[in-house]
């Protein structure tokens, strides 16, 4: 950590890792894009942007990130958004495709439809999820689902029935991107995960 900001990587390979930036500088942060294992190295956390999974993962493999990607979240916390949800999860349908397996929690794709049904929606935070002076403001474009939420993993916030907002551990993922909102918290809530494990 640097002046006592958390230094975040955002992963640049794909997605509007800029927003990302700009919503982690807000929240305190001292943002940098990573595109390499060496950039990953040099990062306290990562967020992992939405974008399309299906691509995102042939990057990933092509930079030869993967491998490097799953251990960082081994030890050190993620926070991934739409796309970087799916990266997430440790099962993935509509279709079945390859994910990290950091968090357990099942995922199912473009689940809202296409992205002429995306949507800004209003969130009630739950009671423990250290959100509750107000509502979120939620965007959701092409997002998925997450159908399944296992037991070390907990939700924070929900829409239409469904987990929006899971925290597991370290790990942090949003079917929404709280990157294009003004509102900081949700950041400012993975800055504090970042934090606490760097202690």
């Amino acid at each position: 950590m640097k002046n006592g900001k958390p230094k975040v990587g955002v992963l640049a390979l794909q997605g509007d890792f800029e927003a990302h930036g700009k919503a982690l500088a807000r929240a305190g942060a001292d943002p940098v894009e990573v595109r390499t294992a060496a950039e990953l190295d040099s990062v306290d956390g990562l967020v992992i942007p939405g974008g399309e999974s299906t691509t995102m993962l042939k990057l990933l493999h092509y930079e030869n990130l993967f491998e490097p990607l799953r251990a960082f979240g081994a030890a050190k916390p993620i926070f991934g958004t739409c796309a970087g949800a799916i990266l997430l999860a440790n099962d993935v349908s509509h279709p079945r495709q390859e994910s990290l397996g950091l968090m357990d929690i099942g995922v199912q794709r473009n689940a809202y439809g296409r992205q002429l049904d995306s949507r800004i929606a209003r969130l009630e935070p739950g009671e423990e999820s250290r959100l509750t002076d107000a509502d979120i403001e939620a965007v959701f474009i092409r997002a998925p689902i997450i159908r399944r939420v296992g037991g070390q993993a907990r939700v924070l916030a929900s829409y239409a029935g469904d987990p929006v907002l899971v925290e597991q551990g370290r790990h942090l993922v949003a079917t929404f991107h709280p990157e294009l909102t003004e509102d900081p918290r949700v950041h400012a809530l993975f800055l504090d995960k970042v934090r606490e494990n760097g202690r």
